[in-house]
């Protein structure tokens, strides 16, 4: 299952006060507000001659568009974090584009609709932190599994969580988020390297590093060095993920959402409404690229 844990950025007001900007939030057209002047002023300065009015019209709509095409991003009209960070000129090469979704479709051979679904409602947001550093989620339970599975006898893998509960645990738990997960991983690591990276779930739809045997990598650490290039190579590893799993793939094929959820995320997928609203998403991307 791909957990959403949140992500920010700090946004400036042109006048240097800071405010938060996480991946939750996101403006579109409809929204008004001071933080929409400051989205037209950024645009602004991107030449994209439009009125800094506080009003999210068509206007700055046709001018977001045209910018996230120009910067290699999801072709949306919405400024969420991405789209953000683009604006204020940092480097955007890493994050996914439209022509990497459209890839991706033809190689699993599905409507790009259904991989734009899939994306909104299964990954994270943001393959990457602020800073740079990808995002990873570390799994202290996993990271008991994992040890037993590279050679640690039992007892050793008792003593460990014993005296490291924080990194080896019969209980998940333990998250601390963001980079203090890299700090988690760091330490883990100590104990035995493949095991604590094979412990994490990478990137954008945070695939654990156990896959990597049954992903095609030659070693975890190719897996891990490819989920660090950009989020482009994160889906790549999806599209790898998705074509490991036959019964998955033809859940996705045949658009049968509560299947591909059950697979995805397991039986209690109904929970989280994760079938009904991957289902919404395909709807609405599919409308999109009429």
């Amino acid at each position: 299952m791909v957990r959403t844990r949140q992500h920010r950025s700090t946004v400036t007001n042109g006048q240097g006060a800071p405010m938060e900007l996480n991946d939750a939030q996101h403006w579109k057209i409809g929204d008004e507000g001071p933080v929409i002047r400051i989205i037209q002023t950024h645009l602004r300065t991107q030449d994209y001659m439009i009125a800094v009015d506080g009003d999210f019209g068509p206007e700055t709509d046709r001018a977001v568009r045209e910018f996230q095409q120009a910067h290699r991003l999801i072709v949306d009209g919405i400024v969420g974090e991405k789209t953000y960070e683009a604006l204020l000129g940092r480097a955007t090469d890493h994050f996914l584009g439209d022509d990497d979704i459209t890839h991706a479709a033809e190689l699993l051979g599905v409507d790009p609709a259904a991989v734009y679904a899939v994306k909104e409602i299964e990954s994270r947001g943001n393959g990457f932190l602020p800073g740079g550093r990808v995002a990873i989620l570390y799994e202290r339970h996993i990271m008991r599994r994992r040890l037993l599975a590279n050679g640690f006898n039992r007892k050793e893998v008792i003593n460990l969580s014993t005296r490291y509960p924080v990194l080896v645990n019969q209980k998940t738990g333990g998250y601390r988020g963001l980079n203090a997960e890299h700090f988690r991983l760091k330490n883990a690591q100590q104990i035995h390297s493949p095991s604590a990276l094979e412990s994490c779930s990478w990137g954008l739809f945070q695939i654990m590093g156990f896959h990597w045997q049954n992903l095609g990598f030659d070693s975890v650490e190719d897996f891990v060095a490819l989920q660090r290039t950009s989020e482009a190579n994160q889906l790549g590893t999806f599209v790898r993920f998705i074509q490991a799993d036959p019964p998955l793939w033809e859940a996705l094929k045949a658009q049968d959402w509560a299947a591909f959820a059950r697979r995805y995320n397991g039986p209690g997928y109904k929970k989280n409404h994760y079938d009904t609203r991957l289902a919404e998403a395909y709807a609405r991307h599919q409308e999109r690229a009429v």
